[in-house]
Formats: C-alpha cells, sequence, structure tokens
C-alpha cells in the first residue's frame, strides 16, 4: 500500500468514529430526554395520589367530627332516659 492508500484508510476509519460519536451521543440524549418525560411523568402521578390521600384524610377526619357529635348528643339523651326511667320506678 502507498501512502495515499494509508490516508484514504485511515480517513475513513477517522469518519467512521466521527459518524460513530455523534450518533452515540444523539442515543444518549435522546434516552436521558425521555427518561427526564417518565420521571417527570411519574412524578405527576405521585403527586395526585398524595393529594387524592390527603382529600381521603380530610373527609374521613370531618366524619370522625360528625359522629363525635352525634356520639356525644346521643349519650346525653341515653343519660336523660335512664334518669327518667329511674324516676318512674
Amino acid at each position: 500500500m502507498n501512502d495515499h492508500q494509508w490516508q484514504e484508510v485511515i480517513g475513513t476509519i477517522g469518519m467512521f468514529a466521527l459518524v460513530l460519536t455523534v450518533v452515540t451521543l444523539t442515543l444518549r440524549y435522546v434516552f436521558n430526554s425521555r427518561s427526564a418525560k417518565v420521571a417527570g411523568a411519574k412524578d405527576d402521578v405521585y403527586r395526585k395520589l398524595a393529594e387524592a390521600a390527603l382529600e381521603g384524610q380530610q373527609r374521613t377526619e370531618r366524619q370522625l367530627g360528625d359522629l363525635t357529635e352525634r356520639l356525644t348528643d346521643l349519650q346525653a339523651r341515653t343519660g336523660s332516659l335512664e334518669r327518667i326511667l329511674k324516676e318512674v320506678e
């Protein structure tokens, strides 16, 4: 092989390395951007789940407060009935 042929071989190898580097960097960029989108979507799902859980806890707390009031009222009424029944006896 003469010098001209060696230059062509080296140039071809260099171009192949350049193309390979560009393709690798492009694929890495695409993969990272898709990973970021997926992570963002997961964050949205977890945020919505946390909001739903918080709403459920608040609703349960309100219901528990209502039930406590009703139970207190029922206990007072039962106490009144017991007193009345004792007086009747």
